[in-house]
């Protein structure tokens, strides 16, 4: 997917959110073993990579979730996670957006010149139940970045956030199901919870989707398809846009004939109804995301 970065692919399972890892089990697809923790050579450059034209790939002002198949502050990744700070300075014109389990390890790991925070980074904690938001919360809030969120996904316990929310460093709350072997059940009760907590102090939430198992009104709902869960997050209702997301970002140097026009973000008819599309980077038209019902 255009939208997504993977300089480094693999991981160590850090809570029980991880149980049933989406990545371990797409790696098992493939025969391959998702502990197995490598640098991606072919894409580890990716926000630097230009087209034909000499014009990046990666257009200015898009927003490009990073790691989605591992943890960027993952141990084994310490190796290489200089150079991909170094790759996000040169991008000052994109938003990075990091999630991790490991925010206690966030603060050793900064680049030398990291100040308060670089305006192209949005940092988020997963927090899966609230035993994970009593660990990670202080963190997430204490740690020197410029914009902060919270994903809770895969969402697999009760989760209450108020406490935090009153905070205004926490910029959007992003909720979502379990999916693929062994999926635990989201209950709507859970998310309109949090729904509730997010409007009340007007932050940002995404319901982006009910994951395989659904449980509302006593009723178990099971939605194998990836476009049937978002759908059905969105007529939910459990979405609200709250403050909105400003990112101060700069020029990039663009060494091409032609500099590149500000990203637009486009989308097909079917993504009126996406509950992702709050969060989502526009459509690439790739053909391969769940948009096409795939």
């Amino acid at each position: 997917m255009h939208d997504i970065w993977n300089p480094w692919h693999g991981c160590i399972k850090k809570s029980e959110g991880c149980e049933n890892c989406y990545m371990y089990f797409l790696d098992r697809q493939r025969q391959k073993n998702g502990a197995d923790i490598y640098k991606v050579q072919n894409s580890f450059d990716y926000p630097l990579q230009r087209d034909k034209s000499g014009q990046y790939k990666i257009r200015s002002g898009e927003m490009i979730r990073v790691c989605m198949t591992s943890d960027f502050f993952l141990e084994q990744a310490d190796p290489w996670r200089p150079k991909a700070w170094e790759i996000i300075r040169q991008r000052p014109d994109v938003v990075f957006f990091l999630l991790t389990k490991r925010p206690e390890r966030a603060a050793q790991h900064l680049p030398d010149d990291w100040g308060v925070g670089w305006e192209n980074v949005f940092f988020n904690v997963t927090c899966e139940n609230q035993r994970r938001a009593e660990e990670r919360m202080p963190f997430l809030l204490s740690l020197p970045f410029k914009h902060k969120g919270v994903f809770a996904a895969p969402f697999i316990g009760p989760l209450s956030l108020k406490q935090w929310l009153s905070d205004p460093q926490i910029e959007q709350v992003v909720a979502g199901g379990e999916n693929y072997d062994g999926a635990r059940p989201l209950h709507y009760e859970w998310v309109k919870n949090l729904y509730d907590e997010c409007t009340a102090t007007d932050t940002r939430f995404c319901f982006m989707e009910t994951g395989t198992v659904f449980v509302k009104d006593g009723r178990t709902y099971r939605l194998p398809s990836k476009r049937l869960q978002s759908v059905q997050a969105f007529k939910s209702g459990l979405q609200y846009e709250g403050k909105p997301l400003h990112f101060n970002l700069e020029k990039a140097e663009q060494t091409s004939l032609f500099v590149s026009p500000p990203y637009q973000k486009k989308y097909k008819p079917y993504c009126a109804d996406c509950a992702g599309r709050m969060i989502c980077n526009g459509c690439s038209f790739c053909r391969t995301c769940a948009c096409t019902g795939k």
